[in-house]
């Protein structure tokens, strides 16, 4: 499996987390993009804190606070330039700032610190950049928060802000309090952790470490890096060899077509894996009075199956969509590895997938969209690109 591991250790704010994601491999451009639609290109440039060097972002943002309809309808206007499930998980964000600003303030009209045009970029930015990484499960470390008191709109508050803490209280992630003064983790960044929890891991088994990156906050004190660590890694198979393999559960969503021709259905099921089904899938079927059909299952985990269930009725015209919750599922452990190959005089260093159970390989399977490339750079049909991968892989793994 791929993992991202986050280490709050110097405590969390939007900035930091989005930088962090970007220096450990999230795809700059993307995520540059999608912040520019919603305030302007941000800066991003490398600095050093007490010794360590890391990404450090300046969203060039006004101090303009928002309502969250103001803030919700700015999504809407980026949609166009920001990838589906980001903008989804960014909405959820935002609904859990509202709702602990809520808890403690009771109804208000417009959100302070985290309703400025930074924090919107922030939170896009770091949607953005995990969707690109496109890993498997978020490993939260205990976040450190600071102690003491700070200033802010409702003026003097303890820390955790009042509005940190209720985040953190309603997604149960350790916190810890630290030994520096001062609010380290702000409500932009205890909403972002939270969201990110949703994809948690149960249990951390053993891993290689694949990328690191370090993201900036402002500050920066000489006697500890003012910086949040990520991690990508990857599950070795050592965790199989218990004879247990990892379990989690999954939403069924499943609908019963038979007026969609084959074209919208294929744009469909491209649409449902975009917005992060985990699989989606079309089944030739008999429906009443002989009408042949198809059924049309999407395999969603459980915080997305609303926003898939209403994508699948409006790209399908369907008017019910059935709901099997919580299905137990068994997951393999996966990595991915590098296979070198060489055709036509042209070498290449290809992705292929493992899967482990026990301690050991029992299938593989080369990745599609860089093999097809290859393919068209030396002229030769993709599925014997993908054999030849696929032998070299398996006479590595026999290695």
């Amino acid at each position: 499996m791929r993992l991202l591991i986050l280490d709050p250790f110097h405590g969390a704010a939007g900035d930091m987390i989005t930088a962090a994601l970007l220096d450990c491999g999230a795809d700059r451009e993307t995520v540059v993009h999608a912040m520019k639609a919603v305030v302007a290109e941000p800066a991003i440039s490398r600095v050093t804190r007490a010794g360590i060097q890391a990404l450090k972002i300046d969203t060039k943002a006004l101090p303009v606070h928002r309502t969250l309809s103001e803030v919700l309808g700015r999504l809407d206007e980026a949609a166009p330039n920001v990838p589906g499930p980001a903008l989804a998980m960014a909405r959820r964000v935002f609904e859990r700032i509202n709702a602990a600003e809520e808890e403690v303030h009771g109804a208000h009209v417009h959100f302070h610190e985290v309703g400025a045009d930074d924090a919107i970029a922030d939170i896009v930015g770091a949607c953005t950049a995990l969707h690109t990484l496109n890993v498997d499960g978020v490993w939260i470390l205990p976040v450190t928060l600071g102690h003491g008191t700070g200033t802010g709109s409702h003026g003097t508050f303890p820390i955790p802000a009042p509005a940190t803490a209720a985040i953190f209280h309603n997604a149960q992630l350790a916190t810890i309090s630290g030994v520096h003064a001062g609010e380290l983790c702000t409500p932009t960044g205890a909403a972002l952790l939270a969201e990110f929890a949703t994809l948690a891991v149960k249990e951390l088994p053993a891993y290689t470490i694949k990328s690191v990156g370090y993201g900036a906050g402002t500050r920066d004190p000489t006697h500890t890096p003012n910086v949040l660590r990520a991690m990508i890694v990857e599950t070795t198979g050592a965790a199989g060899a218990t004879g247990e393999l990892p379990q989690d559960t999954v939403d069924i969503l499943e609908t019963n077509v038979d007026d969609v021709s084959g074209e919208v259905i294929a744009h469909a099921i491209a649409r449902f894996m975009e917005a992060g089904a985990r699989d989606a899938s079309a089944t030739p079927i008999i429906m009443k009075k002989g009408r042949p059909g198809y059924l049309i299952r999407v395999i969603s985990l459980p915080e997305t199956s609303v926003q898939l269930a209403e994508l699948m009725a409006t790209e399908l015209g369907t008017l019910g969509i059935r709901c099997i919750p919580a299905v137990h599922r068994f997951i393999a452990d996966r990595t991915t590895e590098e296979v070198e190959i060489e055709l036509a005089g042209k070498c290449r260093k290809l992705p292929v997938k493992l899967g482990w159970m026990h301690g050991s390989v029992y299938t593989l399977k080369a990745e599609f969209e860089p093999a097809r490339a290859f393919a068209a750079e030396v002229n030769m049909p993709v599925r014997e690109v993908l054999r030849i991968i696929e032998e070299i892989a398996w006479k590595q793994v026999e290695r």
